[in-house]
């Protein structure tokens, strides 16, 4: 795990600190390698590099020959590139006698302990799912460990092709290598970091030393290490791997003579955005040891555009607009036509545009695309239907994406110039035009305020905004889908297992541990209580419940009672993550004559790891009276084309189609919760000595609209727009 990835700023200025100074380095001759088949040099590099990316592999190779070795050859002379296997076409699992995909809690642990958590049966029993690009780097250093084993050379460098030399690599690394054992009797060395990040509780280097003895877990990384042939050969005899390779290696260190350097001598690269995903940290997340949340943006440093797509019916439009939202842009698709100001500066060349792709828009006819091409010189074109004509324009800014493209995202990262995403390409049918109105936007008798919103591609500023509303026209439930039930709960009957999970867990801002015991029933409610109480992770305990079934589009109501404690938030909500997307009602206990909702954004379908935003997008409404004093009636009707929010039956709030974000579409939970914000900010200062608080729930309704997987068909009102 390359944890720079996650660094705060200084961490982060520090590292390209050292990636400008090791171009100072003038000592250039390392010593220890040589291409002739000196017994005590490195004679064989290894850069493991996916085929799809060849700029990494000339970076990697221009970083080597910034050396030479002790006959003055350059060190490419010696590399060898291995093709790494490409997470994205594995479609079957790993060979189960090479890798098991699965790690616990407790083997986390053991590499990398923290104080907050121990290693008991449920950390033992917790088992963790590797993700497809963990799966694929294992493999990778798999196959090259077996070139090694079966090779001419008694060891070799190992590099991932992410790594730069830093500042006196050279001197170091010989300084290194000649405290090695290099003897032939089999007890030499066998693994060599030179690439770390230690987290465990590994023996310090003693004074004068150039390297250290590993007998205990505590290592980061596999980007830079050298192997013997007898360390391959013993790796590639306790296959299986289990989880992330840098861990497993980790457990390896008790049957092996196994050494790291005093200090890093290679180093990972953070000045390009990582594909990888780790599957750990959702993991620690909920148990509490993750307090600081990072952003996981798209990874384009700078995306072409504008991007037009055309195409005929059923031939993938609707899953394109979702694929360019998932790589960044901000992505219109699916109308008969643009709203007169778009329309307007996307003809003419205007920066001030709202959105930056534009897919399946009536208007774009060939005209006006022809135009496009002549004002935008870094426009793109995509058509998904062969007989579709596209402009005159140079050949690697058209696309043509038709259904027998098998490997889609290949063809948009080449078009666009990004970095192969890490997700699932999306699979969604497509919507068909739907027609903009322009009908006013509503107007609510109680007063609302935007606090501040994320800035993303997926928010749009108020100027930009789309105006008008829609309406539903929804296709008849598959009935090969089931839909999930229609729930009606009141005190009258207990919670039922089978539609409740009491949660046992906590997520990064909040500062208590929920946990079961703190849900409590009554005959006049349930009872969240958020309590002074130490717990592993966190002083604070409190209460969550969810829905056990994930629902798509409906109306959510609850009869509930906030807290009304400075610090704390009582939450009912819809959650997913992977894409998180998310609709909430929250009161914060410093005001709860307000009402806060929110609504976060993500694109993409199940799996794509699209965390964005802290702030989401709040308003604060409000209401009129003060929440806390007695229960009221509070619903979220969820529908494809628009939220509103309702109290007491009255419709408070309504956010329509980009207004400012799209609308969730996956799979949500729905939640409720009491908990303590860590943004003093947001909840303000916790009111300790009014602890402990509760908030109760009297009644819940959900009312699904479809079936978790049926397609709403979306159309906008008649009102046809003058594009």
């Amino acid at each position: 795990m390359n944890k720079l990835e996650f660094a705060n700023f200084k961490q982060t200025a520090i590292h390209h600190a050292r990636l400008r100074l090791r171009l100072l380095d003038a000592r250039r001759r390392a010593v220890t390698f040589s291409h002739q088949p000196d017994k005590d040099a490195l004679q064989r590099i290894y850069v493991i590099n996916l085929d799809r990316r060849p700029d990494r592999w000339r970076r990697v190779r221009r970083e080597l020959d910034r050396f030479r070795d002790r006959n003055g050859e350059r060190l490419s002379s010696l590399v060898r590139r291995f093709s790494a296997v490409d997470a994205r076409y594995m479609e079957a699992g790993p060979d189960l006698s090479v890798l098991i995909p699965t790690f616990t809690l407790a083997d986390q642990l053991t590499v990398d302990p923290n104080p907050l958590l121990r290693i008991d049966a449920e950390a033992r029993a917790r088992e963790i799912q590797m993700t497809k690009q963990e799966i694929a780097v294992a493999l990778s250093h798999i196959e090259v460990w077996r070139l090694i084993a079966d090779g001419d050379v008694p060891s070799a460098l190992v590099l991932e092709d992410d790594v730069f030399m830093g500042y006196g690599f050279a001197g170091a690394l010989e300084r290194t290598w000649r405290s090695l054992d290099h003897s032939q009797n089999g007890e030499g060395f066998d693994l060599l970091y030179l690439a770390f990040n230690e987290v465990g509780d590994v023996a310090p280097v003693a004074p004068g030393k150039s390297l250290r003895h590993l007998d205990s877990p505590g290592i980061w990384e596999a980007s830079g290490y050298v192997i013997s042939r007898d360390g391959a050969r013993k790796l590639l005899d306790a296959l299986p791997v289990f989880g992330p390779i840098d861990l497993w290696l980790n457990l390896q260190f008790e049957r092996m003579n196994a050494y790291a350097a005093s200090r890093p001598i290679i180093e990972q690269r953070i000045d390009e955005p990582s594909t990888n995903s780790y599957s750990v940290l959702p993991v620690l997340s909920q148990v509490g040891v993750i307090t600081r949340e990072k952003p996981l943006l798209p990874t384009a440093k700078q995306l072409p555009g504008p991007v037009i797509a055309v195409g005929d019916i059923d031939t993938g439009l609707t899953a394109l607009g979702t694929a360019l939202s998932m790589i960044g842009y901000t992505c219109l698709s699916d109308l008969d036509c643009l709203p007169t100001a778009e329309m307007e500066a996307l003809l003419v060349g205007q920066g001030d545009r709202a959105f930056n792709a534009y897919v399946n828009i009536g208007s774009l006819d060939a005209d006006a695309i022809d135009q496009i091409a002549a004002t935008h010189p870094a426009a793109r074109f995509i058509a998904t239907s062969g007989q579709i004509p596209t402009p005159a324009a140079t050949p690697n800014q058209v696309l043509r994406l038709t259904p027998d493209i098998k490997d889609k995202w290949a063809a948009l990262a080449e078009l666009l110039g990004v970095e192969y995403p890490a997700f699932p390409y999306p699979s969604t049918l497509d919507t068909g035009m739907r027609t903009l109105g322009n009908t006013a936007p509503s107007t609510f008798r109680h007063a609302n305020t935007n606090l501040a919103f994320d800035s993303g591609p997926w928010i749009l500023p108020e100027k930009h905004r789309l105006p008008g509303r829609v309406v539903l026209e929804a296709d008849s439930p598959d009935p090969h889908v089931p839909a999930p039930p229609h729930i009606i709960w009141t005190t009258n009957s207990r919670i039922d297992e089978r539609i409740w999970t009491l949660r046992d867990d906590t997520f990064p801002s909040n500062m208590a541990l929920f946990t079961p015991s703190n849900v409590t029933q009554n005959d006049d409610e349930v009872r969240l209580e958020l309590r002074a109480e130490s717990a592993v992770v966190r002083d604070l305990t409190s209460g969550a419940i969810a829905s056990v079934a994930p629902y798509r589009y409906g109306r959510f109501r609850a009869e509930f009672r906030p807290s009304k404690v400075r610090g704390l938030v009582t939450g009912m909500f819809l959650h997913r993550n992977g894409p998180r997307q998310e609709i909430d009602i929250e009161f914060l206990g410093k005001d709860t004559t307000k009402m806060l909702v929110n609504v976060f954004y993500n694109p993409g379908p199940e799996g794509t790891k699209l965390e964005y935003g802290y702030r989401g997008t709040p308003t604060v409404i409000d209401i009129g009276f003060d929440a806390a004093a007695d229960f009221h009636s509070y619903e979220i009707d969820w529908q494809p084309e628009a939220i509103r929010w309702l109290v007491d039956g009255e419709i408070v709030y309504e956010r329509a189609m980009w207004n400012p974000t799209p609308i969730p579409d996956q799979p949500l939970q729905f939640n409720f919760n009491l908990w303590h914000s860590r943004s003093k900010e947001f909840a303000g200062r916790l009111d300790a000595k009014k602890l402990p608080s509760t908030a109760g729930i009297r009644a819940i309704e959900i009312r699904p609209a479809l079936g978790t997987d049926v397609r709403p068909h979306v159309r906008f009102s008649s009102d046809v727009m003058n594009c």
